[in-house]
């Protein structure tokens, strides 16, 4: 194996954190591709609980290298914040983490449009974390937005900056906001530049390679699910980027006969934040029990995530655009204690079933799940270590998840610590 890809499979949420880094223990440099701070990786070590935005979640396994790849966009204060933060905690990234030169910067007039837009909004709000993501990727795509590599010539950076405030400022006021005067902004870009610009690389694309080349082993890590992809999504209740396993090549400039694996992340059961469709989404009981069992509720913005049962046409879907290689399968303890369980196999649509995700919204609102059902299990599965070790419930669970989404769960997360996983098959010992 020379680059593994890890794509979530579902709405985002999956748990991704806790696989690349469980992952990256046989790694040797983890690349973020896309988004930046609307994603909350979490990890925890023991006691040690840690949500990572920017920062790529190879960042607790000592000597992995970290790449903030061209694909993303970043916050530069929050990035800074994070870093300190991580270093607090008495993790050394000095000499590891590397940002690069085409990274666009979110800037405080991109977080200002993305809140006026989504209070604007009311009943038609799409549901983004307000982080400035969308209105970044606007700038990047309008041929007007602020790169990493722009804080070495403050000169260029006040004439983007200026640029950028010009475009935005009618929408600014539309939307009943006042627009933030050009100076203080690039007066805190400068502040940040000496903690940055030793981070920045000319090609982070050529950096990658270079460690690919050396024979040396990269996880590309996404953010995100395949649900939200701009292109392949829910579309309009997407994310900016490409979340998909072809992001993860435009994203990281890794070419497509390099990745040699992708693996989706997928939990349990179902989860999405924000509007959009979500036929299996659960209003009763069982629906509150695992949100709060499963601790489902936003690490970037705390909002009480939807939940519902397994769906497996999205996951059907998932491998059909990213071509798995294997399913790290999260959160089956959650799901522990609920005496019965269903999984999604199908939608059913004007009356007539459908055994594909639609790609018309209308019609996807119109789904309804048909299901299969199977028995629950009582038994604590945190100290499993092998699926056989599992209760016959929850295999014959797995099983039915692997038959009906058509792909290997080749990791089973039967709890939140690094040490609380079933790895079945390591993508880079396969």
């Amino acid at each position: 194996m020379v680059a593994v890809a890890i794509v979530g499979a579902q709405w985002g949420d999956e748990g991704k954190g806790k696989v690349v880094d469980l992952y990256a223990g046989s790694a040797d440099a983890v690349v973020r591709y896309a988004g930046g701070p609307n994603a909350g990786h979490t990890i925890v070590v023991g006691e040690d609980r840690v949500v990572l935005k920017h920062v790529p979640s190879g960042a607790l396994r000592a000597g992995t290298i970290c790449v903030l790849a061209q694909g993303m966009v970043i916050d530069p204060d929050a990035l800074v914040a994070e870093m300190a933060a991580l270093s607090a905690r008495g993790v050394d990234l000095s000499g590891r983490i590397f940002v690069s030169d085409r990274a666009h910067l979110i800037m405080p007039y991109h977080v200002l449009v993305d809140g006026l837009r989504e209070a604007a909004a009311g009943e038609a709000r799409i549901g983004t974390t307000g982080r400035g993501i969308g209105p970044c990727y606007e700038d990047k795509i309008g041929r007007r937005g602020l790169r990493a590599g722009d804080l070495r010539d403050t000169t260029r950076a006040t004439q983007l900056v200026a640029r950028a405030l010009a475009c935005w400022e009618p929408t600014i006021r539309r939307l009943g906001g006042e627009p933030p005067p050009a100076a203080p902004v690039v007066q805190k870009l400068a502040e940040l530049g000496p903690r940055l610009i030793p981070l920045l690389r000319s090609d982070a694309s050529a950096l990658v390679d270079g460690i690919i080349r050396a024979g040396k082993r990269v996880l590309l890590e996404g953010a995100q699910g395949t649900l939200l992809d701009i292109d392949h999504g829910t579309y309009p209740f997407v994310t900016s980027s490409n979340t998909t396993a072809g992001g993860a090549c435009t994203g990281s400039g890794v070419p497509p006969t390099k990745i040699s694996g992708v693996v989706g992340v997928s939990k349990a059961y179902a989860t999405r934040v924000g509007g959009g469709p979500f036929p299996t989404e659960l209003f009763d009981e069982e629906g509150q029990m695992i949100r709060d069992r499963g601790h489902e509720y936003g690490s970037t913005t705390g909002r009480p995530r939807r939940c519902g049962w397994f769906d497996a046409p999205v996951v059907r879907y998932a491998n059909r655009l990213n071509g798995l290689s294997g399913i790290a399968l999260t959160k089956l303890d959650v799901l522990t204690g609920l005496p019965r369980l269903k999984v999604c196999v199908a939608y059913e649509i004007g009356g007539v079933r459908r055994d594909e995700v639609p790609l018309s919204l209308p019609e996807f609102e119109e789904a309804k799940p048909l299901y299969e059902q199977v028995e629950g299990w009582k038994e604590d599965i945190s100290s499993a270590k092998e699926f056989g070790e599992l209760p016959k419930a929850a295999q014959k669970y797995v099983r039915l998840l692997e038959e009906v989404g058509g792909v290997e769960v080749s990791l089973v997360s039967v709890g939140p610590d690094r040490n609380e996983t079933i790895v079945r098959k390591n993508p880079f010992r396969s």
